[in-house]
């Protein structure tokens, strides 16, 4: 095991630290905005895909992100039925979002982890922020607007999910190349970044949280 017991206890106790405060600032958003239901879960859903590059850092062997990420998918499952924590889950429309978030990122770890942890990052901060700040943008700066299969989307959501797709993939890419990994050309990444924001807009009961960091983690891999 990479780094030893000793290293991989942090890795797991900073992982575990860091989504502990989320949970306390998503319930603490919901207390003082309590009317701006998506503004919790949002900061969850951006908050979230830093798990991975601190992952990468602290080098989280296999053996112990795989299963991790199975356990809070099956968390997350729980929470959906049961409400356990609404500021993560109550946003008063049908959405498997948080599962099939949850389940995109264990696949993703299943598939790459850890000979190409920027495939991984690639595709979890690509739904992470470019997605979570769709959310929070979209709805709030008025524009031109679509509904596709009841999901309503804007030229102002729809360009910050581009953005900020983009942004992470070359955060990503300074990254893999400060590790000496391979990385897609910039033409590449433009690339991912559309196919990222074409699967965001079909979002029907939230599985685009499965189909776009899948889409962009296999890409960012096959195109490297």
């Amino acid at each position: 095991m990479v780094g030893g017991w000793p290293q991989q206890l942090l890795g797991v106790a900073a992982i575990t630290s860091w989504l502990t405060l989320l949970v306390m600032a998503a319930l603490q958003v919901r207390r003082r905005w309590n009317g701006q239901r998506e503004w919790s879960r949002k900061l969850v859903h951006i908050g979230t895909g830093a798990v991975v590059p601190i992952a990468w850092a602290l080098g989280i062997d296999r053996l112990i992100a795989v299963p991790a990420a199975g356990v809070i998918t099956l968390l997350a499952a729980l929470n959906h039925r049961f409400r356990l924590l609404p500021a993560i889950e109550d946003v008063g429309r049908a959405s498997y979002g948080t599962i099939a978030y949850g389940a995109s990122i264990t696949l993703l770890l299943l598939l790459f982890w850890p000979q190409q942890p920027a495939a991984v990052a690639a595709g979890v901060l690509v739904m992470a922020v470019g997605d979570g700040l769709a959310g929070l943008v979209g709805p709030l700066v008025a524009s031109p607007s679509w509904h596709i299969w009841g999901q309503r989307k804007s030229v102002v959501g729809t360009t910050a999910m581009a953005l900020g797709s983009l942004a992470m993939l070359l955060v990503v890419r300074q990254l893999a190349q400060a590790a000496g990994l391979p990385q897609p050309a910039l033409g590449a990444l433009l690339a991912i970044a559309a196919v990222a924001v074409l699967l965001e807009q079909a979002a029907v009961l939230g599985l685009d949280n499965f189909t776009v960091p899948l889409a962009a983690g296999w890409l960012w891999a096959r195109l490297s």
